[in-house]
């Protein structure tokens, strides 16, 4: 901006040059206002209803005191009210944190105080653990938005969010969001004992959707399903938000059971689904996929995790007309990073494919020297992607963000023409069933186990979850410990998903001479489990 420019000029070029993910949906309603832009249950609207239902909402958060900068969490299956709360918060400026509904009380009560929550809106059905949470925090007052999903009337301290919605001012808010704005801050496991809280503005979710767009074939004419959860910027920011943008339609549903997934792409006629491999399997393996009529569906996406071959095989033979996507990526990078697209599916099958439109992928080494081609390497991006930083913690995002990069903890492979294999991960990440598990909080919440002297978390390959959470406990000496106490034990202290599938008691851990517990040998050792044992829940 020219620096002889008034405040009040300044200002007004500021308005006019806007371009905040809020605008999408304003700037879409104002093209499409009549065309079909939510369904989710009986409920169908336009985007000019979704529109206007985002602006009420979002004045019904400034009254009740929210304003630009402020944190709101959101604890939330998959819903329409979670569709307008995305958008509410972002034309306000407000800083939208969704939560993890898996998350156990006390794991919600960190991201609340980390965060700084001027609030949360949670579902009736999950409003108890909420309740635990905010307790746990010792928070008074504040927003409670209460989504009554199943019809409960709101408990005592909660609002039911549907008048916002539904009555009030129906014009935009007066709220100039910039492009480097915060809007969402959103919570991963990263490799850490707590979660980080990554800051992602507009410049960095919009230059990701447009990667998308171009990279990803996607399309105003497209018709997609959302069932993978919406607390993941996967599900929210490349796939819903983009369809918000290009104008497409997104049906809603809450969870992705096979079954109900099935029939609505048969029902509305879907032509676009994102899944990781786990949930394409339990399609493939479901009795009424070969009996649903899935003839309108064209572009199929997965990600998370890598999709082990055979099944990419058996999807190209059962869904031949079905164009595949794979995505990779971290929540940092808002979160596409590479795509390996339709016509590389099998010659380049188990790739992460190439860089993105709007990001430059290097491998480098532990000096951060780029590695030749062929050569393991950290993974690491510069983007307009990339995340504003950790919230609240300088050193750890000046360790991610070293050299003017994003390290991804990652590692890989790139052939010389550019294509990436993701090899193993740096830092311990299991991705199990399309969720990331830190093996450190893992690891300890079973020392908090009497009886436990040393304990390794890693991820072995497993047909369904792709990746299996198992730990190898090393009890003290003359300890009864046994596999049973230790499924116990962290049954009362970790999310589903986080507990170990597998439980292995050993006589030691294998070490390097510095004493580094060498998990790659743990998973090569323990890598039969998932045929030889049951899983534990």
């Amino acid at each position: 901006m020219d620096p002889t420019f008034s405040p009040s000029t300044a200002a007004a070029v500021g308005r006019a040059r806007q371009h905040s993910v809020g605008d999408l949906l304003h700037r879409t309603a104002r093209r499409h206002p009549d065309k079909l832009a939510v369904v989710a249950g009986d409920l169908r609207v336009t985007y000019a209803e979704f529109d206007a239902a985002v602006n009420r909402a979002a004045h019904a958060l400034a009254d009740r005191g929210l304003g630009k900068g402020d944190r709101l969490a959101l604890l939330s299956h998959n819903c329409w009210q979670f569709a307008v709360l995305a958008f509410a918060t972002a034309k306000l400026g407000v800083v939208l944190v969704p939560v993890n509904f898996m998350l156990g009380p006390e794991e919600i009560a960190f991201i609340l105080r980390h965060s700084g929550a001027s609030g949360i809106v949670a579902e009736d059905a999950l409003a108890p653990t909420a309740e635990q949470a905010l307790a746990a925090t010792g928070h008074e007052g504040g927003v409670r938005g209460w989504i009554g999903l199943s019809g409960a009337t709101p408990a005592d301290g909660w609002e039911d969010v549907d008048p916002w919605w539904t009555d009030g001012d129906d014009r935009a808010p007066d709220v100039l969001v910039a492009d480097d704005d915060p809007l969402r801050l959103m919570y991963t496991s990263g490799t850490e004992s707590r979660p980080k809280g990554v800051m992602l503005s507009s410049r960095s979710l919009i230059s990701q959707y447009v990667s998308c767009i171009v990279d990803g074939g996607m399309s105003a004419d497209d018709v997609e399903v959302h069932a993978l959860p919406m607390y993941h910027c996967a599900q929210l920011d490349c796939f819903f938000s983009v369809d918000v943008h290009l104008g497409a339609t997104s049906i809603i549903l809450p969870s992705p059971e096979p079954a109900v997934l099935l029939a609505t792409i048969e029902r509305e006629q879907v032509t676009k689904l994102f899944c990781p491999p786990t949930v394409w399997i339990s399609l493939l393996r479901h009795p009424d996929f070969d009996t649903t009529d899935l003839a309108s569906l064209r572009k199929g996406y997965y990600g998370a995790s890598p999709m082990p071959v055979e099944v990419l095989r058996e999807l190209r033979r059962r869904l031949p007309d079905v164009q595949l996507w794979n995505f990779y990526g971290q929540t940092e990078m808002s979160p596409l990073a590479t795509i390996l697209r339709p016509h590389e599916q099998e010659a380049r099958a188990g790739s992460a494919g190439r860089a993105a439109l709007n990001v430059e992928t290097l491998l480098v080494d532990d000096d951060d020297v780029p590695v030749p081609p062929g050569t393991i390497g950290e993974i690491v991006h510069r983007s307009p992607h990339a995340a504003l930083g950790y919230f609240g913690d300088e050193e750890k995002t000046a360790e991610a963000f070293r050299g003017g990069w994003f390290h991804s903890g990652d590692l890989g492979v790139m052939t010389e023409d550019g294509y990436l294999s993701v090899v193993d991960r740096k830092k311990d990440m299991i991705k199990t069933g399309g969720e990331n598990v830190a093996s450190r909080e893992v690891e300890e919440a079973v020392y908090e186990l009497d009886g436990v002297a040393e304990v390794a978390v890693f991820g072995i390959s497993h047909p369904f979850w792709v990746e299996a959470v198992t730990a190898v406990v090393v009890p003290k000496p003359g300890s009864t410990l046994t596999e049973d106490d230790v499924h116990a034990h962290v049954r009362e202290r970790l999310a589903g998903y986080k507990r170990p599938k597998y439980v292995v008691l050993a006589d030691g851990l294998p070490k390097n001479p510095s004493g580094k517990i060498l998990k790659r040998e743990l998973r090569q050792t323990h890598a039969g489990l998932a045929q030889d044992a049951p899983v534990r829940a």
